[in-house]
């Protein structure tokens, strides 16, 4: 049976050079980088080297700026409730985008229970935010602003550039999550203006379990872990010296090979984007069909559910997700379609196809040779799908 991985949202094979890099210091490079002793020396260089490297990937001039942290969520949750405490004594008002990721989502309404207030910004069908609908959500008491730079679920990337001139003018702290686009498209915080950014590892071929969190010097933040003064103080507890020397020998990659890469995906991207619709059918493409990830297509299936394509594209030797990798299996709507005017049942088709660079274009095809049958065993059984053909709409 053929085997095809389109689930890189999820989850990237750990590159070659990424594994040997890590491995010294998963045996006799032992060492805590906080020790003032020989053992520690080469474990604490290491880690510093790849801050460097993290920097230099997203457009840092000062390495120390960068925060490791063990995930992308464990970065936005730092973000969004260390940088609105730092800053409730100017008011405790944050705005947000409806289709964040859950981990900053969920760290909003965890600060709602410390007493701010959430504004929650829509977005258009494409999932795109428009700039002005954040200056209308800004107030007196606002003190930070994030909005993802793309969606994970449906590849938009989004306008910050625009939307952090507003914050800007407003002297609101921005933050964005880099988590899709870092290592996968362009990342630059100078170019982007922003003051906080977050991402993660396994996004762009390194290890699972890394992550890092860029502050623009000057911004106030307030740790979450209390303890050591590793991470200049913000994070403590002993570094994952592999998984950090990972991250940064990915970024590294990331940084050399990224003009290539998208050049690669966005051929096989827009072939998918295009014919999967014609071979199918009755198929929603979801995101903006220009401004999306390299890699990226998602649809929305009607008559039929996510989770049943995307077990039976399983049992044929395919791996994808049903909306983001957080939700797969909570068995829901997606938030993100939803605010983004779909309905319930469409929304519960939702499949998602993100490819890596070792996919080929037999892939897509194969992709398309077995969706037809699969879609058209499932409405078969679908309640939905008869009560469309027998109002004489259908086949």
């Amino acid at each position: 049976m053929k085997r095809v991985y389109m689930d890189h949202a999820a989850a990237t094979r750990l590159l070659p050079e990424v594994r040997e890099a890590m491995l010294p210091y998963l045996a006799d490079v032992f060492g805590n980088p906080s020790s003032l002793h020989d053992w520690g020396d080469p474990a604490r260089e290491a880690v510093e080297n790849a801050r460097e490297q993290v920097a230099r990937l997203i457009g840092v001039e000062e390495p120390e700026e960068i925060i490791f942290t063990a995930s992308g969520s464990e970065s936005n949750n730092l973000a969004i409730k260390g940088l609105a405490q730092a800053q409730q004594n100017k008011g405790k008002h944050i705005v947000i985008s409806a289709i964040e990721h859950f981990s900053v989502l969920y760290s909003a309404r965890a600060m709602e229970k410390a007493g701010f207030e959430i504004s929650l910004v829509p977005v258009d069908k494409y999932g795109m935010v428009n700039p002005e609908d954040v200056r209308k959500a800004i107030r007196k008491d606002t003190v930070l602003i994030s909005v993802m730079h793309a969606n994970g679920e449906v590849g938009t990337i989004q306008p910050i550039k625009e939307i952090s001139e507003i914050a800007k003018e407003n002297r609101i702290v921005f933050h964005t999550d880099a988590v899709a686009t870092c290592g996968n498209f362009p990342v630059n915080v100078k170019e982007l203006g922003v003051d906080a950014l977050s991402l993660a590892g396994n996004q762009f071929y390194g290890p699972k379990g890394s992550g890092a969190l860029w502050v623009r010097r000057g911004v106030r933040l307030i740790p979450l872990i209390d303890g050591g003064i590793q991470e200049g103080g913000w994070r403590a507890g002993t570094e994952d010296v592999p998984a950090i020397v990972g991250l940064g020998k990915a970024a590294e990659i990331a940084l050399k090979d990224l003009n290539s890469r998208m050049q690669k995906l966005i051929p096989l991207r827009d072939k998918l984007l295009k014919e999967l619709p014609e071979k199918v059918g009755h198929v929603v493409v979801t995101g903006h069909p220009q401004k999306r990830l390299p890699g990226h297509a998602s649809f929305c299936v009607e008559f039929i559910e996510g989770e049943s394509m995307l077990m039976l594209l399983n049992s044929q030797g395919v791996g994808v997700s049903s909306g983001s990798s957080c939700t797969s299996r909570a068995l829901k709507a997606s938030h993100v379609l939803l605010a983004m005017g779909l309905s319930h049942e469409v929304a519960q088709g939702s499949i998602l196809f993100t490819l890596g660079v070792g996919n080929q274009t037999e892939d897509i095809d194969y992709i398309l040779e077995i969706m037809p049958p699969i879609v058209k065993r499932l409405r078969e059984m679908s309640p939905l799908y008869a009560k469309y053909v027998k109002a004489g709409k259908g086949e």
